[in-house]
C-alpha cells in the first residue's frame, strides 16, 4: 500500500466520521431503522488488510462514534466483532484465483451479488451485537429484532447509494 492510498484512507475515515456524527446521528426511520454507515469504512478497506490493523482501525472508529453518541463502548464492541470476523469471511468468499492487490471490496469492483453476500451478514452481526448489548437482556426481544432487521436493510441500501454516488470502479490493466 503506497502513501497516496494511505492518505485517501485517512481522508475517507475523516469524512465517514463527520457524516456519521453530524448528519446520520439523527437519521432514524420510524423509530426502528438506524443508519450506522460508518461500518462501510471498515468494509471498504483493501482486501489484503490484516486482522490486527483492522482491529485498531475499528477501535478508533468505534471510540470516536461512542464519544459523540454517548453509548459507552457499544459501537466499539460491535465494530471489533466485525473487524475480527471480516478477514475470515473474505477468505470464505475468495474465489480459486484469489483477488488483485489493493482491491477494494466495493459493489462496483466485485458486483452486487458478491457485495450482498459479503456485507449483509456482517451488517446483521453488527446490528445484532449492538442492539442486544444496548438492551442488556430486557424483555424487549421483538422490538430489538425489529431494530436489527430494519437497521440492517437501511444500512445496506444506504451503503449501495453511497457507493454508487461517491465511489468509482477500479480499472484493470
Amino acid at each position: 500500500m503506497n502513501s497516496s492510498r494511505i492518505f485517501i484512507l485517512i481522508g475517507s475515515f475523516i469524512i465517514f466520521m463527520m457524516v456519521q456524527v453530524l448528519i446520520l446521528k439523527n437519521l432514524v426511520l420510524f423509530g426502528v431503522a438506524f443508519c450506522f454507515l460508518h461500518i462501510l469504512f471498515l468494509f471498504l478497506l483493501p482486501i489484503e488488510t490484516k486482522t490486527i490493523p483492522s482491529l485498531l482501525i475499528a477501535f478508533g472508529l468505534g471510540l470516536i462514534v461512542d464519544l459523540f453518541y454517548d453509548t459507552i463502548g457499544i459501537h466499539t464492541a460491535s465494530l471489533l466483532i466485525i473487524a475480527f470476523i471480516r478477514k475470515p469471511w473474505i477468505k470464505i468468499l475468495t474465489p480459486t484465483g484469489g483477488y488483485d492487490d489493493n482491491l477494494q471490496p466495493s459493489m462496483l469492483n466485485m458486483g452486487f451479488g458478491w457485495f450482498a453476500t459479503f456485507s449483509l451478514p456482517l451488517f446483521l452481526i453488527y446490528n445484532a451485537s449492538f442492539f442486544f448489548i444496548e438492551s442488556l437482556g430486557t424483555n424487549l426481544f421483538i422490538p430489538v429484532v425489529q431494530k436489527i432487521i430494519a437497521s440492517t436493510i437501511f444500512v445496506f441500501v444506504m451503503s449501495i447509494i453511497v457507493q454508487l454516488l461517491f465511489y468509482r470502479r477500479r480499472r484493470g490493466i
